[in-house]
């Protein structure tokens, strides 16, 4: 499985910016998708999953209520809606794809490469 993350920029607090990821080799319907995001000298951050089957979704609580993941699965592919962006969610964005059920983030196999994200205050 391939994915290509875009969709990144630069934005001021309190904007939006809408992330995709799209899947190729592979329908998205036997994936569980997530964003995770990476900022400068953390470690990887989990932000969002939608779960396959069934397509629950689960947020960090660092995001929840500002950030809404979805998928498309006719298009294979899935995005972030992030609203009311902060100086504190600049990081590299990274979408992932699972085989497992509900994963830990060592049973991310798939990575996209990356979009950038930087909210200026």
């Amino acid at each position: 499985v391939q994915l290509q993350a875009s969709g990144g920029g630069l934005v001021q607090a309190g904007d939006s910016l809408r992330l995709s990821c799209a899947a190729s080799g592979q329908s998205i319907t036997a994936l569980t998708m997530a964003w995770f995001r990476q900022a400068p000298g953390k470690e990887r951050e989990f932000l969002a999953r939608t779960i396959w089957p069934g397509g629950n979704t689960d947020y960090a609580d660092s995001v929840k209520g500002r950030f809404t993941i979805s998928r498309d699965n006719t298009k294979n592919t899935i995005n972030l809606q992030m609203n009311s962006l902060k100086p504190e969610d600049t990081a590299v964005y990274y979408c992932a794809a699972s085989t497992w059920y509900q994963p830990t983030i060592s049973q991310y196999v798939y990575w996209g490469q990356g979009t950038l994200v930087t909210v200026s205050s």
